[in-house]
């Protein structure tokens, strides 16, 4: 088996079969992090690096891994040529992570290049791409259909306005890119920030945010607006997902508390942030969308590089001893059966929790594809095995991108499907299942299930 061959991931003749019958159908994107502006704008990349690494911190991490100087990466007065130029002289020491698979996906598969990224062919590679991105077929709208994205999902926050979604539906990606609502920063009560935040949240909505129920208002507002604007979900990024049944008197005083800038108590924060996440899974229910929950991340634990980039520039990990069972049981319970939920898992060691618990609650609570730190190949592999043996595949979410950057959507999908195909693929050498079954649910994981859930 050859680098990036054919038979990539694929070690038996079941699993090559399998994939054969899913690698062609569409993409359903339900989670991702485009760049909607740029998108709308149909713009083209105008080098490699911009494409690949100018956005990516997964990039960025393994390069600061191994030694390549910051001002290489995001800082300094680089090109973007020595930026690339030093990411090929270090790139062979990456193999093994999937960004070195990832990335030569996307120089062999969206512009033709089949060189290897090293120190010899760096600057053939700079050159050959910056002519090809160049070209019309390049630009961002041409891509996704290229990588036959039916559809996608962006992540947006409830003051966007959306005006770059709307203006999508003038362009051949009408009705493809759907935005999400993403209430974060509204939630996030002990941050730093949050009364800021509360101050624009107001101004987008024509409302000074003083009163609880002021705030409530305009979250069903912004809700209301990107319902009428395609959204089919909302998504909440948390490290521990809170939601106890909090009354909302409760809620509305330490809400007053915080907007008067007194600090709160950690009990206080605990409840205000359960009686947010109950609030916004009511109004899905009103809506039939769907709840995700991205479970697991501390983000910025390196103060110097928080301090020096702000967030989202490579700091973050998973935590293994967050008790996801009793903050998350009564919403489970709240909502049983009313409403549709995706849990997404960023540490490998609660596999088995979510696994167990999407069992327990039924049709309605499923399980997302193996998230961040955990979406390698060898993390979706192990996930969809033991998923398998207590869940069902079937009730799997579907794949996500969870992506900053247009070029990866293909490879990525490419991994998981490939990495599916060999998880039935052993299946059916062992006899556990015949190979038509394995490809038709296959199929539906893939393309089918995602785009019912979502109500694409």
């Amino acid at each position: 088996m050859a680098f990036l061959d054919d038979f990539y991931l694929l070690t038996s003749q079941p699993a090559r079969e399998i994939y054969d019958a899913i690698k062609g159908l569409p993409i359903i994107d339900a989670h991702n992090h485009c760049d909607v502006k740029a998108l709308s704008e149909n713009r083209k990349f105008q080098d490699i690096w911009e494409a690949e690494a100018a956005t990516d911190h997964y990039v960025w991490e393994c390069l600061r891994k191994c030694n390549v100087p910051e001002e290489l990466i995001t800082s300094g007065s680089s090109s973007n040529r020595d930026k690339w130029l030093a990411l090929a002289n270090a790139f062979e020491l990456i193999a093994g992570n999937p960004t070195y698979e990832w990335i030569h996906l996307d120089l062999k598969r969206r512009l033709k290049i089949d060189l290897e990224i090293n120190a010899q062919n760096g600057a053939e590679i700079w050159d050959r791409s910056k002519e090809i991105l160049g070209r019309d077929e390049m630009s961002q709208q041409n891509l996704i259909k290229a990588m036959n994205v039916e559809c996608m999902c962006s992540t947006d926050d409830p003051a966007d306005t959306l005006e770059y979604h709307r203006a999508l539906q003038s362009t051949p990606l009408s009705g493809v890119v759907k935005p999400t609502y993403r209430p974060d920063k509204a939630m996030n009560i002990d941050r730093l920030d949050w009364n800021d935040y509360m101050d624009h949240l107001g101004e987008r909505w024509n409302m000074k945010l003083d009163k609880f129920d002021e705030l409530l208002e305009a979250l069903r507002l912004a809700h209301d607006f990107f319902a009428e604007n395609g959204c089919k979900a909302s998504d909440h990024g948390v490290n521990v997902p809170y939601a106890y049944d909090v009354k909302k008197e409760d809620a509305a005083a330490i809400f007053r508390k915080a907007r008067r800038k007194k600090s709160l108590t950690e009990a206080e924060t605990i409840a205000y942030k359960s009686y947010f996440l109950n609030y916004t899974a009511e109004l899905d229910v009103e809506k039939d969308w769907v709840f995700q929950l991205h479970i697991g991340a501390v983000r910025d634990v390196r103060q110097s590089l928080f301090d020096k980039l702000g967030p989202d520039s490579g700091g973050d990990i998973s935590d293994h001893l967050t008790d996801y069972i009793s903050p998350l049981l009564p919403l489970l319970n709240r909502f049983d059966d009313r409403l549709k939920i995706v849990l997404y898992n960023m540490n490998p060691i609660h596999n088995a929790t979510l696994a167990q618990l999407t069992r327990a609650f039924g049709y309605k609570v499923n399980l997302g594809l193996a998230w961040w730190l955990n979406d390698s190949f060898i993390g979706m592999k192990r996930q969809l095995e033991y998923v398998g043996s207590v869940d069902l595949l079937s009730n799997l979410a579907g794949m996500v991108s969870d992506s900053r950057k247009i070029l990866s959507y293909g490879s990525r999908h490419e991994m998981f499907r490939r990495t599916l195909a060999e998880v039935m693929g052993e299946m059916v050498s062992r006899g556990q299942m015949p190979l038509k079954t394995a490809q038709k649910n296959a199929a539906l994981l893939c393309y089918e299930r995602p785009k019912k859930l979502f109500g694409f």
